[in-house]
Parts: structure tokens; C-alpha cells; sequence
């Protein structure tokens, strides 16, 4: 065991015991109106003082990375020009150092937060610092470049997850530990069928299993899947112990729980072991293809019809949050029809066709050839950015949300629940949902991605394309939440507003396409050329191609937009006209007069009053 080994090792526990505390702190302990308890406040010193053993840790790792690399002691990786190359030059050096700046952000900042709020926002930065070594572990060259990078984003999460919650449940008092036992145990079975399905994927996409099985590397696979076993096994033993069908004092649950850490620390170390290693890797080819050698798959044949439909290179990432997505939808309506609420079947079809969009646009045939292609990127972007988000807005989720997750389990206690609503009334709400900024998000970054060299550098890595998806798709569910959303709005914005803003959206949009037209050159940095797609040779009337399909794909669902807005509206003014009328039903029932009785009577008042101070004068 040499010092790479250990230092990625005490790196990676050290992270995911920050991970598991910051969990514990959001999720496993009571709060009080949004603000910690006292054993959360209690918990913040040990996260604070984990994180600076994950920057320690992680610093030592680079140094130790460096050294291997250069194939020297460490003292040449100390070496300052070395090692400034290596952290702002190199990929894999550049996530590495970000995960430590991260790190010791996190050790900074948690001893100071004082609410469920700042620990959310901590372990989202967390999750960020752990998996973003992850998207360099893997060469495009070896292909399945998406399915690998995804799957391990996944393994890692979810391992994080549930490692993390187990050892912050050891860090808790008995009766802090009944109560936080059953929010992890629901979050503990999900997080295993996540590392079971995304390690299946990941070995899938990685190893030539032909010569794998006896190399050390298959050996140690093993030897991870089945302490995965175990670990599974512990936790139904876990689960039957809250439902009462197994019996075990607070002595017995302990060990049970210190034996499951054990396992859970060997399994991380072996994990560790595994990223220092050489996997046996499938064959390439040996014609040369830049395709992927670049974009990380192999360069299709020229696209048509039947190959859109059929070519499908599966982004691990991207699926599993679109499953996740979906299994939760599921979840919410499977429990409002237990409860004997109705659900509207057009809002689940919506949602489902809205997945389905993004799905296509990112692993299905048109992601294939998004990666070739400007044209097909630009029709991707299209789908992302401006159909799958009217069909996931118009599911209504955010509804779906309120209507089933669980209250807190004290009057005091905001919950799931509760944050989600305290998130919906906060100022960062009001600002985003703002129409002028989501309209700015929506069709001013167009031009600040695709008229600045960002585009070019984002389209060189996966983590850039994923950015670029998960941007698209955000800021169009921003946008037309704002002009044709159900879900809970922190602001009404008046209808004749939405459509100042939709016709807006249209001509920026439209101003957009045409320069686009007019580029007379490229905006990609040189990455369609570097790809050498033997049908794409004319790579600027591809992109002039692409700012026609920005043209005519984004002027029909603005207009499909402004004509659901106009219905809304119509349906606002019918629902205030039969309120305004069952008012006055209820006044004429109790002999008072109806409103404009009232106004009227009120105008008779004034000008009797204009006529008294006439006489007077």
C-alpha cells in the first residue's frame, strides 16, 4: 500500500463523512421553524473539522497523483512549477484542485450556518467536490465515454449517500438515532438499488470481461460486489427492525450498526483500491476515429430518419435523474390514490412526454448526432430548452410535491415539506421568477454562450455538455413556469405581462436565429473540425443550418405558449365572473346589497357630499 493508495482512501472517507453529517444535519434531526436544533448545532464542529481532513487528505492526493505521474518521489511534485502546471493545466489536476478548494470551503463555512437552508446548500457543494475527480476517470478513446462518466457520477453519489448516513447515525445519541433511523432507511434502499444499477453499468461499459476475470482488478470487483451484498442485507435486517417484525434493544441495533460502518469502511477502501488500478479495457479498434477519440463514441453513419429513431448512446448521468424524476412522480401519485384524491391523467402524460423529450434529445439518436453536428446540436437544444419544458411545467410536479410529501414531525418542524414551501416564499424565488429574469436567462444567455468562445470550451469535455443540457433545460422550465406554470407561483403576474414577455421571447429569439445565419465564421473553437465527420464537411453552412432550425423550432412553442396563455386568461375571467356572481346570490339570500349596489350607493354618497360643500359655498 503506497501513499496514493491511502491518501485517496482517507480522501474519499473523509468526504463522505462530511457528506453523510451534512445529511444528517438537512434531513435526520428536527429543526425548529427552519433553524437547527441543538444536536444539529452540536454536529456542525465534527462536519467542520471532517472537511478540513477531506482538504488534507485530497492535497496530499494531488501531490501523490503528481508524483506518480512524473514518476518521481515528492519531493519532485512539490516542485512549484510542476505542480502549478499540473492544477491549471492538466484535466484531471483542475478537478482534483477543485475538489480541495471545495473542501476547504465547506470547512469554513458549515461551523457558521444556522439554518436547514445552509446545510442543503453545503451538501449540494459537497456532492459537487466528490464526484469532480470523477470526470476525468475515464479516457473517450476507450468509448462509452457517457455510460461510464454517468454511472460512476451515480455509483459515487449514491455510495456517498449511503455510507455517509450510516457513519453520521454512529455520531448520534439513542433518541436522535430512532428518529433519524427511518428517513435513512427509505434513503438507504434507494441509494442501493443506485450503486447495484450504476455499478452494473460502469463494469458494462469499462471492463473486457473476456480477460477480466483473472486479473486482480475482477478479483477485487468481487470482492466489492459481495460486501455490497452484505451491506444490503444489513439494511433489510435494518428495516424489519423499525417495523417491529425483528426485536433488537438499543445494544443490539448498535453493534448491528457498527458492524454495517466496518463493512461499509473495507468496501470504500476497496473502492479506492479499484481507482488506483488499470481495469482490463474492451478492444479498440484500430482505425483511427476521431469521433472518439474527441466526443467519446464512434462516429455514426449520416443521419437519417430510421437512425434517428434507433441510435441511442446511453448518458448514465442524465438517466439517472431522469429515473429518479420519474419514480418520484410515481410515488406522489401512487399515494394521492391511496389517499382517494384524484390525480389529472394529462398532467402524468405530460410529465411523461417531457422525460421522454429529454431522454431523446440527450441519449437517443438526436443526442448521438448533437455531438457531430451543429444542426442537430441546435435542434437538441431546441427540444431541451423549449418542448420538454412546457410538457414537465404543464405535469405540474411542484403540486404533485406539496400535495404528498411528509409533514414535519413536530409542530415546529418544517420538514421536506416545509423547506420546499420556506424555498418557494424565499427572495431568490422572487427574483428568478421575475418574468424580465427569466427572460433573460431564457434568451440572453443564448448570446453570451453562443457569441463568446464559452461554447467552444464547453463542447470539448462531457461535464461541458452536460452543463450546456442541464442549463437549456432549466431555464426553459424557469420560463414558461412563469407564463403558463400551475405549480405555486411567489408572484401573480398579470396575463396581458405573460404575453408582453412571450412576444418578447419571439423577437429575441428570432434576432438570435438570424445572426446566426449571418456568422461568417465558426463559433464552435474548432470542435466539429477536430471531429472530421466525413458527412458534415461544410461545418459553416451546418451552422447556418443550425440558426435556421433556432428560427423555426422556437417561434412554435412561443406561440403554442401564447395561445395557452390566452386560454388561461379567458378561464381566470369565467372563474371571477362566477365568484362575483355567487357573491351576489349570497347577499340577495341575507337581503344586503350585491358590490355593485354597494359601488353604487357609494357614488350617490360622494356626489351627495360634492353637492353640500356647493351649498355651502
Amino acid at each position: 500500500m503506497n501513499l496514493l493508495e491511502i491518501s485517496k482512501f482517507l480522501s474519499l472517507a473523509a468526504g463522505i463523512t462530511t457528506i453523510g453529517l451534512l445529511l444528517a444535519i438537512a434531513f435526520f434531526l428536527n429543526d425548529v421553524e427552519g433553524k437547527l436544533g441543538e444536536r444539529a448545532k452540536a454536529l456542525r464542529n465534527i462536519t467542520s473539522f471532517a472537511a478540513l481532513a477531506w482538504a488534507i487528505a485530497t492535497g496530499i492526493s494531488i501531490v501523490a497523483t503528481l508524483a506518480n505521474i512524473l514518476g518521481t518521489d515528492l519531493s519532485g511534485a512539490l516542485d512549484p512549477t510542476s505542480m502549478r502546471s499540473f492544477i491549471s493545466q492538466i484535466t484531471l489536476g483542475k478537478y482534483m484542485f477543485a475538489q480541495l478548494c471545495l473542501a476547504l470551503l465547506v470547512a469554513t463555512i458549515v461551523a457558521r450556518i444556522k439554518g436547514v437552508a445552509g446545510a442543503n446548500a453545503l451538501l449540494l457543494l459537497s456532492l459537487a467536490a466528490i464526484i469532480a475527480p470523477v470526470f476525468e476517470s475515464h479516457s473517450a478513446s476507450s468509448g462509452s465515454h457517457a455510460l461510464a462518466i454517468g454511472s460512476l457520477v451515480v455509483h459515487v453519489v449514491a455510495i456517498s449517500l449511503w455510507v455517509g448516513g450510516l457513519v453520521a447515525i454512529t455520531f448520534l445519541k439513542a433518541q436522535d438515532r430512532a428518529m433519524a433511523l427511518p428517513r435513512f432507511s427509505a434513503l438507504a434502499l434507494w441509494a442501493a438499488i443506485a450503486v447495484s444499477a450504476s455499478g452494473t453499468a460502469n463494469a458494462w461499459a469499462r471492463l473486457n470481461f473476456q480477460s477480466a476475470w483473472s486479473s486482480d482488478y475482477a478479483r477485487l470487483v468481487l470482492l466489492k460486489i459481495l460486501l455490497t451484498a452484505v451491506l444490503i442485507f444489513f439494511g433489510y435486517l435494518n428495516r424489519r427492525q423499525l417495523k417491529g417484525s425483528l426485536k433488537l434493544d438499543g445494544k443490539q441495533l448498535g453493534r448491528l450498526l457498527s458492524v454495517e460502518v466496518f463493512i461499509m469502511a473495507v468496501t470504500t477502501f476497496v473502492g479506492s483500491k479499484l481507482s488506483t488500478m488499470q481495469p482490463p479495457l474492451r478492444s479498440e479498434s484500430s482505425v483511427l476515429d476521431p469521433g472518439l477519440a474527441v466526443a467519446g463514441i464512434a462516429t455514426p453513419p449520416p443521419p437519417n430518419l430510421w437512425r434517428l429513431i434507433s441510435l441511442y448512446d446511453p448518458d448514465a448521468l442524465m438517466i439517472g435523474v431522469l429515473v429518479t424524476a420519474v419514480a418520484l412522480y410515481i410515488r406522489g401519485v401512487i399515494i394521492l390514490t391511496r389517499r382517494g384524491d384524484k390525480w389529472p391523467v394529462g398532467r402524468t402524460v405530460a410529465f411523461a412526454l417531457g422525460i421522454s423529450a429529454i431522454d431523446y434529445a440527450t441519449s437517443g439518436g438526436l443526442g448521438v448526432y448533437a455531438k457531430f453536428s451543429f444542426e442537430y446540436h441546435m435542434i437538441a437544444h431546441m427540444l431541451l430548452g423549449m418542448v420538454a419544458p412546457i410538457g414537465i411545467v404543464l405535469g405540474a410536479p411542484i403540486t404533485l410535491a406539496l400535495r404528498t410529501l411528509p409533514q414535519g414531525r413536530t409542530s415546529e418542524e418544517r420538514g421536506v415539506r416545509g423547506t420546499l414551501i420556506a424555498l418557494l416564499h424565499s427572495k431568490p424565488a422572487a427574483v428568478f421568477t421575475n418574468p424580465v429574469s427569466a427572460l433573460a436567462l431564457f434568451d440572453g444567455s443564448l448570446f453570451v454562450l453562443y457569441m463568446t468562445p464559452l461554447f467552444g470550451n464547453l463542447m470539448q469535455s462531457h461535464l461541458g455538455h452536460l452543463v450546456m443540457s442541464v442549463h437549456f433545460l432549466l431555464a426553459g422550465i424557469l420560463f414558461f413556469h412563469v407564463i403558463i406554470g400551475i405549480d405555486p407561483n411567489p408572484r401573480k403576474v398579470p396575463h396581458i405581462v405573460r404575453i408582453v414577455i412571450l412576444f418578447a421571447a419571439m423577437s429575441i429569439h428570432a434576432f438570435f436565429a438570424v445572426a446566426l445565419i449571418s456568422t461568417s465564421t465558426l463559433l464552435d473553437q474548432g470542435y466539429f473540425a477536430s471531429l472530421q465527420t466525413p458527412w458534415n464537411l461544410d461545418l459553416l453552412a451546418d451552422q447556418h443550418a443550425g440558426g435556421s432550425v433556432a428560427w423555426a423550432m422556437g417561434e412554435i412553442p412561443i406561440l403554442l405558449a401564447l395561445v395557452a396563455t390566452f386560454i388561461q386568461w379567458m378561464r381566470d375571467d369565467s372563474r371571477e365572473t362566477k365568484r362575483i356572481d355567487r357573491n351576489e346570490a349570497r347577499l340577495a339570500a341575507m337581503g344586503e346589497p350585491d358590490e355593485l349596489a354597494q359601488y353604487n350607493a357609494y357614488l350617490s354618497n360622494l356626489a351627495e357630499q360634492d353637492r353640500d360643500r356647493k351649498g355651502r359655498g
